[in-house]
């Protein structure tokens, strides 16, 4: 399909062995704890390390922890949990719907809604996006708020910035609840927590801070989205899984991962990511991947801002000064 897919060709057992192997000396050095902790959606991303954390400690040595709430997509859970079954892991469902309808996620969420569209309920759908031709014209990432009622039609409103602020403050509720009990469990075990990202959704800055941000190892946070999907098949991740699109399971409305954050398919961005990375000219990847050469320095350039404006989401808290714990300890 594309030519730059040739460049990011792994091989599978190679990696799988450098993953495990590394694993399991960061659980025996670094962290010291027995086990892994793997929250599991039922997509690609948490499927392939679930099976990593398998192939590194054995089953014996890896929990699997669903999370679903009421917005959630109820065949994720019913996957997550065939896979689970597969990988012989013990496993825990835990509904966060009560916690986040305690913290006021969807009422918070909702308010806000409903200071654009008055007449919004909690019956009604909901989605944000992003507009889908921002690679044709030099424009600004304004987002839109897509709603609809039972059995209504579908309407797009454009959000302002304090409504579209306190939709995705309220938003990360789910995350953070998730990780928070990833660790409740990896607390009570003595294991540590398995962070999902791929190298898209870690250089990009798709995720919370303090939520799916948040772990203790992140195995495939240096490999794009195509080499996962080469490690899927090589670990044997069932097409029930590597079929479904990703996917961010975070609102009432399907939304794919591409309409609300990134501005192409993960195929195609892993491709301009890697000419980005490799400081390949616009044009090249232009022909590559069928864009024009301004479509691509649009994309080059939002890869820029993107990086830019996430880097807070890697940062860990800022001191005045280093502290330095002993004499024979680096300063952190």
């Amino acid at each position: 399909m594309f030519a730059t897919l040739a460049a990011l060709e792994i091989d599978p057992a190679a990696v799988v062995s450098r993953v495990c192997d590394t694993l399991r000396e960061q659980l025996a050095t670094s962290l010291k704890r027995r086990g892994l902790v793997v929250g599991m959606s039922g997509g690609v991303d948490s499927s392939v390390c679930a099976a990593l954390a398998v192939e590194a400690v054995g089953p014996k040595h890896v929990l699997g922890l669903f999370m679903p709430e009421r917005e959630s997509d109820p065949e994720s859970l019913n996957i997550a949990r065939s896979y689970a079954e597969r990988l012989g892991i013990d496993s825990v469902t835990e509904d966060i719907g009560t916690t986040l309808y305690g913290a006021g996620c969807y009422r918070r969420r909702n308010e806000a809604i409903r200071r654009v569209v008055p007449e919004f309920t909690d019956e009604w759908g909901c989605k944000l996006v992003l507009p889908p031709d921002r690679l044709e014209a030099d424009r600004l990432n304004i987002t839109y708020l897509v709603v609809q009622p039972p059995r209504g039609e579908m309407r797009r409103v454009r959000l302002p910035a304090a409504e579209y602020r306190q939709i995705v403050a309220a938003s990360n509720f789910k995350q953070r609840v998730r990780t928070m009990l990833e660790y409740y469990h990896a607390d009570r075990l003595h294991y540590a927590v398995v962070g999902t990202p791929n190298r898209l959704e870690y250089d990009q800055g798709f995720f919370v801070k303090g939520g799916d941000g948040l772990a203790d190892v992140k195995p495939i946070a240096h490999l794009y989205k195509v080499q996962v999907y080469q490690l899927a098949d090589y670990l044997g991740v069932p097409a029930s899984i590597t079929s479904r699109p990703p996917t961010t399971d975070t609102f009432s409305l399907p939304q794919s991962q591409e309409e609300f954050y990134y501005n192409m398919p993960a195929l195609t961005l892993d491709v301009v990511l890697h000419g980005r990375n490799e400081g390949r000219p616009a044009s090249d990847v232009a022909d590559e991947v069928g864009f024009s050469v301004e479509q691509v320095q649009r994309a080059y350039a939002d890869i820029d801002q993107k990086r830019m404006t996430t880097r807070y989401l890697h940062l860990g808290p800022q001191l005045v000064e280093p502290v330095t714990l002993t004499r024979s300890m680096e300063k952190v």
